[in-house]
């Protein structure tokens, strides 16, 4: 269901709500010269478009006819997929955390989910054979992908909000828009704050003890993408010890860390969620990586709550 809200007709902003990726997306537009209202249909419609064709949650996608084939035959997709499809491999294949296979593994555990469990090394072990992104083929001639082994899994997940904030980007620039894209907490600022002469937006980094929306710290920053992996909104208790959702892709049991989360900032959003994995999975600040292509800075939240800040 879409909902569209004018919010003040002088300075000609709408805010528009709508539910798919799994999560609640806010959607607001500023400007001056541009048609909102079909605007804001023309982003739903690419999400909505983007969702049918790299969802894992229906029987039925691009993605789904990829893990239907796994081990029988390779499969034919769309431009736009198979370009997200090859990111990911790639980055899979670089082994600091990121894994677009690991979806066996996580379907183990279901933390966060119903029938969560802490599952036997036995049965972590067997699983752990089907995440190996070296047994993906990739054929950029005729766009096809092919999971060798029966039982492996793709999953964009991971990037997939990311990727489709970047697109919406693209349309919003096409139309000279600018505005704020949420999707379920991935935040891509788009153009300069209307707030500030200079431009700058503030972003607020989440308190890991406190509800959604209280923040722990702010940080200025230019136009942008901000992504948070966090290991205290999902999790499993047994018998005192704590295990949260985000699993290493190299051991199958979730990464031992001191880090509560992680804030990246970067140019773009598809970017930021990878950059959140890896350091992430470091569990600290790395040597120059604000210098890596893109990277603004980071912001680092630990257990014990103290903040670490990178490049700010």
């Amino acid at each position: 269901m879409k909902e569209k809200i004018v919010e003040d007709l002088a300075k000609k902003q709408i805010v528009g709500q709508h539910h798919a990726l799994g999560t609640s997306i806010t959607l607001q537009i500023f400007g001056r010269t541009i048609d909102y209202d079909h605007l804001m249909e023309k982003s739903f419609d690419l999400i909505d478009r983007y969702e049918d064709v790299l969802t894992v949650n229906r029987e039925v996608s691009e993605v789904m006819n990829i893990n239907h084939a796994a081990g029988i035959h390779k499969v034919q997709v769309s431009r736009g997929v198979y370009s997200l499809v090859k990111l990911a491999v790639e980055e899979s294949r670089k082994n600091y955390g990121f894994n677009a296979l690991i979806g066996p593994v996580v379907k183990l555990w279901h933390i966060g989910f119903k029938g969560a469990h802490v599952p036997t090394d036995e049965q972590i072990q067997e699983k752990m054979k089907l995440i190996d992104p070296e047994n993906v083929e990739l054929n950029d001639h005729d766009q096809t992908v092919y999971l060798t082994k029966k039982g492996m899994e793709l999953d964009l997940g991971g990037i997939a909000k990311g990727w489709i904030a970047d697109r919406i980007k693209d349309l919003w620039e096409a139309y000279g828009a600018g505005g704020i894209i949420n999707l379920g907490g991935n935040i891509l600022l788009v153009g300069d704050s209307p707030k500030r002469e200079n431009g700058q937006w503030t972003i607020g980094v989440q308190d890991p003890k406190e509800t959604r929306g209280d923040n722990i710290t702010t940080v200025m920053v230019p136009e942008c993408s901000a992504v948070t992996s966090g290991t205290y909104e999902r999790y499993l208790v047994v018998d005192g010890k704590k295990y949260h959702h985000l699993i290493d892709p190299r051991t199958g049991y979730p990464v031992q860390t001191d880090l509560a989360g992680v804030t990246t900032f970067t140019k773009y959003s598809v970017d930021a969620e990878l950059e959140c994995k890896r350091l992430f999975f470091a569990g600290h600040p790395l040597e120059d990586w604000h210098k890596r292509p893109g990277c603004l800075g980071a912001v680092f939240v630990y257990n014990d709550e103290h903040v670490e800040y990178d490049n700010f």
